[in-house]
């Protein structure tokens, strides 16, 4: 479990994929992260939970299985990449930002960026699945930052220039966030790893098998009269 609050931006110094794509090694330089960093330990890359498999001197390994690529940013990343670095919390860590838990949901688009004094806000298109988890005000995570929504909007298949639906969630990104996190290097069409508030996934799935209980059959004259 994290707090989408960066430690450290280090970058990928190795990728090695299997020869039938279906996996691949990662070796990630980041001096902080690794200082006391032991195998088996969880570590967040873009939001991504990694378990270390070896570790050398400032630089920390894992393994990426099929679904980790297909589902994050993980597939795009090279030699040099940048990447957001975090250590799992313990019971002493201030939570800072919000319960991440590493797994990314789907992956998002940088759709428009817009320089302020003092902040940038920056809309990003998110998959319309995941729309009706993120509400103005809440909480996101974003290549594993922990981030506030400002604004949602829900945009039709028919509206959006890329003619598919999808969900529009404007952030506002402080000058320590696009100095501390790969958020300062974002432009318009770039892909990042969204992370929706698990609390709200919960509150769906309970919603939704309590519904199922109800008998169709009920309606509002049943009942003792």
């Amino acid at each position: 479990m994290f707090t989408g609050i960066v430690e450290e931006l280090g970058r990928i110094s190795a990728i090695t994929l299997a020869a039938d794509s279906s996996s691949a090694r990662v070796t990630v330089a980041g001096p902080l992260v690794t200082g006391d960093a032991a195998h088996g330990d969880s570590i967040a890359v873009d939001g991504v939970c990694l378990t270390v498999v070896a570790l050398a001197e400032g630089t920390f390994t894992a393994e990426l299985m099929a679904e980790t690529l297909a589902r994050t940013t993980a597939g795009t990343w090279a030699v040099d990449t940048p990447v957001n670095l975090e250590r799992s919390v313990t019971p002493a860590t201030r939570l800072g930002g919000h319960i991440v838990q590493g797994h990314v949901d789907g992956v998002g688009h940088v759709i428009a960026r817009k320089a302020h004094d003092g902040y940038d806000d920056v809309t990003i298109a998110v998959p319309a699945d995941l729309g009706r988890f993120i509400a103005p005000k809440g909480a996101i995570a974003v290549d594993g930052i922990s981030l506030t929504v400002v604004d949602v909007t829900d945009v039709p298949a028919e509206s959006g220039a890329s003619g598919v639906a999808h969900t529009a969630v404007t952030l506002g990104i402080i000058p320590e966030t696009r100095a501390a996190t790969t958020m300062g290097r974002r432009e318009p069409g770039d892909p990042v790893n969204i992370e929706v508030d698990v609390m709200a996934k919960y509150v769906e799935r309970l919603a939704t098998a309590a519904a199922a209980r109800v008998p169709h059959h009920e309606s509002k004259e049943s009942g003792p009269r």
